[in-house]
C-alpha cells in the first residue's frame, strides 16, 4: 500500500475514526463495512488523508445516532464544514464507467459552499417537516389502535419527495407516476399528492358503508390521481400514486409501464415531460427479484422510462429480520450498481442533507436520463405496524431508538438557534396544521358511503360517463370489408422498403401469405395480422411484447424483417399500412415474465384506446408472473375500480413436448373467474355484453384464425375494458384444416362464443346419440377420428370458444337441440387440470341437474404432461377411443 495515499492539491481529507460498538445490536446501526476498492486503512492510524491518485476512489464515513458509521463511500457535508467529505452524505459512483457523469457528481459535492440553503428554503423545509410529522401524530392520537403503517422515524420522506417534484417540475416535468409500499402511504397521499384529508380520515370509520363497486382494499393500498399547481414553480403538475397490493415491489414494473405509456402518448421521447418515482423498503429492495428485473428494463429501447428516481426508506430492519439475515450484500441498494446508477446514502435525521441529495438526484435524472438511488438511512420508531412489539426481537436497537430525538424538534431547534425562525413562528406553524387536521376530521364524520372510484389512480377521461359507467352496452360487428382484408394481406406478404434483402425462408412465408390472400383464406399468423392491421388503420395503437415475439416462438409471425446484408437494418411492415395509421410497437423483451408482464399491465392502464398484448414464450411460463396475474389482473378492478384491457397470449396444447411446454394452466384462470356456476342467469338485453361487463376477465381458447381475429378486435370495440386471456395454439399454426375464409371475417361477422356442429349431425339432430363439447386444438383430433369412424351423423362436436364468462344462452340452445343425446366434455388435459372442473357445474346448471355430463380425457396427474412421446400418443388414443365408444357410459349412475 505504500504510495497509495497522497495529499490532494486542493484540500486535505481529515477524518477521525471513531467506532462505538453497541453489543448485540444491528451491524448496520453500529458499523457499515463497505468494499474499499484499491484502498486499505493504514493500521492503527486515526487521521487519514485518503484519495486514490488514479481512480479517485473515496472513503465514506457515516453518522448514525451517536455512532460514526464507517464505509468506503465518501461522506459529504460541505455545508457544515470546509471539506466535502466529512458529513452525513455517502456516495457510490466510481463504478460508473463514464468520466463525464463521475465528474458531474464530483462537481455537485466538491464545489465550495454548494450545499448552502437560503433562509426561505429552510423555512419551507421546516413547514413540510411539520406537516409530515404532525399528520402522523394526529392519526396516532385519533386512532391509536388502528394499523396505518406510519412514517415515524423517516418523516423527512415527505419533504424529500416534494423537493424531487419541485426540481423536476422546474426542469419541465408535467406528470409524475409514483409507486410505493404501504409504509408512509397515507402521509404521501395527504401531503404530496394532496388527497383531501377528510377523505383519508373517513377511511378509519368502521361504520362507513362501501358503495357497490367491488371488494375495495385497505386504505394503505389505495392510489390517487391529482392535477394541481406546484407552488414552487407555479406550473401544472399531475401526480399519480399507483394502488398496489401488499406484495412488496410488485408495483415497480407497473409504474414503469404506465410511465412509458404516458411518455409514448405525449411524444416524450426524451423523458422531459413524464417521469417515475419508486419508493422501496430496504429489505424488499434487496430481497425481491422483481427489483432486479425492473432495473434491467431501464435502458432497453422499448421499455426505458429515461430515468427513475428510487427512494429507499432504509429502516435497517425488515419486519423482524436484521439486515445480516436479510441480504448478503453490504447495502440494500447494491442491486442498482448493475445499471450504473449512482447511489446516495444520507442520514435521514439531517433534513438539509436529504434535501440536497434529492435536488442532485432530480438534476441527475434531468441531465442524464438515467436511474438514481437515494438511500434514506433512518429507523422505524414502532414495530412493523403500530400494534406490533419490536422489543421481542430487537431489544437493544429499540432502546436506542426510544432515546432518539424526533427530527422535527432537532431541526426546529437548529433553525431557531440560527435565527431563521422564532419559537413563536414554529409553534404557529404547528398549530396551523393541527387546526387543518381537526377541521378535516370534523368534516370526515359527514361521509356515509365510501366510493372507491374517488381513489382511482388511472382515469380515462371521456371513455366512460361522468359516473364511471359505459356509454352503451353493445358493440358493433367486428368484421371488415374484403378491400380492407386484402389491403392488410398484401402488406403482410410484401416488403415495403426498397433494396431490402430478406431471408429465403421468410420470402417463402411471404409468398405463402400472398397465396392465401389470393384464395381469400388466412392462417393463424395472417388472422392476427389482419386484426392488428385493422386496428392500426383505425388509429388504435397496438403493442406486442414478450420473449421472441418479433419472430414468434414458433417462427410463424415475422413482424420484423431483417436485412440479410446490412447489420441492424430492419423493417416492420405493419408500420407501412397507411399515412394516418397508429404506430405499431413489437418488441422482444428481456427474459423476464414477472417484470415484463407488470410493465405491459402498466402500459395498458394509461389509455383504453390501445391493444396491449403480452405473449409468453410458452404458456407454462406465465406462472413466473403469477403475482401480477393474481394481485393485479384478476382482482384489480374489484379492489381499485381500475379497468384494464391487457391481452395475455399463452401458447397451450398437449403436443408431446413435456410437462413444461404443454399447459398454460387454464384451470387456474378459470378458478379465479368470478361467475357463479350454480346461478342460471336471466337472458335480458345484450346478454353477451352484460356477461362480459360483469366478469373480472375473459378466457378464450379459439380454434380458428377468424375467431382469434374477432376476439382481438372485440377487445377494443367493447364499451369497457376487461383483461383477455387467450390460450393460443402451437400445432394449429400450420395445420391446413385450421384456416379460415374471408367469409368468416367480412362485414357483419363477429366473435363466435361457441362454434356448433355444422356437419351432418346438425342437419338431423334427432339421430345424434352423443354430443361432445370441447375447446381448442382437441377439436381437430376429434373431427379426424369421427371422420375415420364414419360417425359424423351420430356424434356432434361443439366447440366452446369463450370459456369464461360461460355462454349459458348458447349452451342451452345446443342442449335443447340434441335433447335425446348424452353429453360429453372432452379435453386433452388431465382431469384435475384444464377446463372440466369449471364447465361441469355450469353444464349441470343448464341441464337443471337432470342429465350427467361425462368426462373424457386424460386421467388425473401431478404433472401437466408426460415427457415420453409414446406415452403421450397412448394417452391420446385411449381417450379418443372412449370419446367415440357410444357404450362407454352405459350403466353408469349419474
Amino acid at each position: 500500500m505504500q504510495g497509495c495515499f497522497y495529499t490532494p492539491p486542493k484540500f486535505y481529507l481529515r477524518m477521525l475514526l471513531t467506532i462505538q460498538v453497541i453489543p448485540n445490536t444491528l451491524s448496520d446501526v453500529d458499523v457499515w463495512v463497505f468494499e474499499l476498492p484499491s484502498l486499505l486503512f493504514r493500521e492503527h492510524q486515526q487521521l487519514l488523508c485518503v484519495i486514490s491518485k488514479i481512480s479517485s476512489f473515496y472513503i465514506f464515513f457515516y453518522f448514525r445516532f451517536s455512532v460514526l458509521l464507517i464505509d468506503s463511500c465518501v461522506l459529504l457535508d460541505s455545508y457544515k464544514s470546509g471539506t466535502s467529505y466529512c458529513g452525513h452524505i455517502g456516495m457510490e459512483f466510481m463504478f460508473i464507467n463514464n468520466v463525464e457523469q463521475c465528474q458531474w457528481i464530483r462537481q455537485k459535492f466538491e464545489t465550495p459552499g454548494i450545499m448552502k440553503f437560503t433562509d426561505r428554503e429552510k423555512r419551507t423545509l421546516l413547514a413540510r417537516l411539520v406537516r409530515s410529522t404532525r399528520f402522523e401524530d394526529f392519526l396516532a392520537r385519533k386512532w391509536s389502535s388502528e394499523k396505518r403503517f406510519g412514517l415515524e422515524g423517516c418523516e423527512v420522506l415527505i419533504p424529500a419527495l416534494k423537493m424531487i417534484i419541485d426540481r423536476s417540475s422546474a426542469a419541465g416535468i408535467e406528470s409524475v407516476i409514483i409507486g410505493m409500499p404501504h409504509r408512509g402511504r397515507l402521509n404521501v397521499l395527504a401531503n404530496v399528492v394532496r388527497k383531501d384529508l377528510d377523505q383519508i380520515f373517513c377511511q378509519f370509520d368502521p361504520k362507513l358503508e362501501a358503495a357497490d363497486e367491488g371488494s375495495g382494499d385497505v386504505k394503505y393500498h389505495l392510489g390517487m390521481y391529482h392535477e394541481r399547481i406546484n407552488r414552487e414553480t407555479d406550473k401544472n403538475i399531475t401526480l399519480s400514486l399507483m394502488a398496489n397490493p401488499s406484495h412488496l415491489e410488485a408495483v415497480d414494473p407497473v409504474v414503469q409501464g404506465k410511465t412509458k405509456a404516458e411518455q409514448f402518448y405525449r411524444g416524450d421521447t426524451e423523458g422531459k415531460k413524464v417521469m417515475s418515482i419508486l419508493m422501496h423498503g430496504d429489505a424488499a429492495f434487496a430481497g425481491q427479484g422483481v427489483v432486479y428485473e425492473t432495473f434491467h428494463l431501464s435502458e432497453l429501447p422499448s421499455y426505458t422510462t429515461l430515468g427513475t428516481i428510487h427512494v429507499v426508506v432504509n429502516n435497517q430492519i425488515g419486519f423482524t429480520t436484521d439486515p445480516r439475515m436479510a441480504r448478503s450484500s453490504p447495502y440494500p441498494t447494491d442491486v442498482a450498481r448493475v445499471v450504473n446508477a449512482p447511489i446516495f446514502h444520507v442520514n435521514a435525521d439531517d433534513p438539509e442533507a436529504v434535501m440536497y441529495v434529492c435536488r442532485v438526484a432530480a438534476e441527475w435524472r434531468s441531465t442524464f436520463n438515467k436511474d438514481v438511488v437515494i438511500d434514506l438511512v433512518c429507523y422505524r420508531r414502532f414495530g412493523h405496524n403500530e400494534m406490533d412489539e419490536p422489543m421481542f426481537t430487537q431489544p437493544l436497537m429499540y432502546k436506542q431508538i426510544r432515546k432518539q430525538e424526533h427530527v422535527l424538534k432537532k431541526y426546529a431547534d437548529k433553525l431557531i438557534s440560527e435565527g431563521v425562525v422564532t419559537l413563536q413562528e414554529f409553534e404557529e406553524e404547528v398549530a396551523k396544521y393541527d387546526k387543518i387536521c381537526e377541521e378535516a376530521y370534523t368534516a370526515s364524520k359527514d361521509e356515509k358511503i365510501l366510493h372507491i372510484r374517488h381513489w382511482l389512480d388511472s382515469p380515462w377521461p371521456n371513455f366512460f360517463t361522468a359516473e364511471g359507467e359505459p356509454k352503451c352496452m353493445s358493440y358493433p360487428p367486428t368484421g371488415l370489408t374484403d378491400e380492407v382484408l386484402k389491403h392488410i394481406g398484401e402488406a403482410a406478404s410484401s416488403v415495403p422498403l426498397q433494396d431490402f434483402s430478406i431471408h429465403s425462408g421468410v420470402s417463402r412465408i411471404l409468398r405463402g401469405r400472398a397465396d392465401m390472400v389470393s384464395k381469400r383464406t388466412v392462417d393463424w399468423a395472417l388472422g392476427e395480422y389482419m386484426a392488428f392491421g385493422s386496428l392500426l388503420k383505425d388509429g388504435i395503437h397496438v403493442r406486442l411484447s414478450g420473449q421472441d415475439v418479433e419472430r414468434g416462438t414458433f417462427s410463424h409471425r415475422h413482424h420484423v424483417l431483417h436485412d440479410q446484408e446490412v447489420d441492424k437494418r430492419f423493417c416492420i411492415p405493419l408500420n407501412h399500412l397507411s399515412p394516418d395509421q397508429a404506430p405499431y410497437t413489437v418488441c422482444n423483451s428481456s427474459l423476464s415474465e414477472y417484470g415484463v408482464l407488470g410493465f405491459e399491465l402498466g402500459f395498458a392502464m394509461a389509455s383504453p384506446n390501445a391493444l396491449v398484448c403480452w405473449e409468453a414464450q410458452f404458456g407454462d411460463f406465465h406462472n413466473t408472473a403469477q403475482c401480477i396475474i393474481d394481485q393485479f389482473i384478476s382482482s384489480g378492478q374489484a379492489k381499485w375500480v381500475r379497468n384494464n384491457g391487457i391481452v395475455l397470449l399463452l401458447p397451450h396444447g398437449m403436443e408431446g413436448m413435456g410437462p413444461e411446454h404443454s399447459s398454460a394452466r387454464p384451470e387456474r384462470f378459470l378458478q379465479m373467474s368470478k361467475d357463479d356456476p350454480d346461478r342460471y342467469p336471466e337472458f335480458t338485453g345484450d346478454f353477451e355484453v352484460q356477461q362480459l361487463y360483469d366478469c373480472n376477465w375473459i378466457v378464450v381458447n379459439c380454434s380458428t384464425p377468424a375467431n382469434y381475429f374477432h376476439v382481438l378486435r372485440r377487445q377494443i370495440l367493447l364499451p369497457f375494458r376487461k383483461p383477455l386471456i387467450i390460450f393460443t395454439p402451437k400445432s394449429l399454426l400450420r395445420l391446413p384444416e385450421a384456416r379460415s375464409s374471408f367469409d368468416e371475417m367480412t362485414t357483419g361477422t363477429k366473435f363466435r362464443r361457441i362454434i356448433p356442429d355444422e356437419g351432418p349431425a346438425s342437419k338431423n339432430p334427432g339421430k345424434v346419440k352423443r354430443v361432445i363439447f370441447c375447446t381448442g386444438k382437441v377439436y381437430y383430433e376429434l373431427a379426424k377420428e369421427r371422420k375415420q369412424l364414419k360417425l359424423e351423423d351420430t356424434v356432434a362436436v361443439v366447440r366452446l370458444e369463450q370459456i369464461s364468462p360461460f355462454p349459458f344462452d348458447l349452451i342451452k340452445a345446443e342442449v335443447e337441440l340434441y335433447d335425446n343425446a348424452e353429453m360429453i366434455w372432452c379435453q386433452e388435459e388431465h382431469k384435475n387440470m384444464g377446463y372440466y372442473d369449471y364447465v361441469r357445474p355450469r353444464f349441470l346448471t343448464v341441464l337443471s341437474n337432470k342429465k350427467p355430463v361425462w368426462y373424457v380425457g386424460r386421467d388425473p396427474a401431478a404433472a401437466p404432461a408426460t415427457g415420453n412421446k409414446f406415452t403421450h400418443l397412448a394417452e391420446l388414443k385411449r381417450f379418443m377411443d372412449t370419446a367415440f365408444d357410444l357404450s362407454a357410459f352405459e350403466g353408469r349412475s349419474f
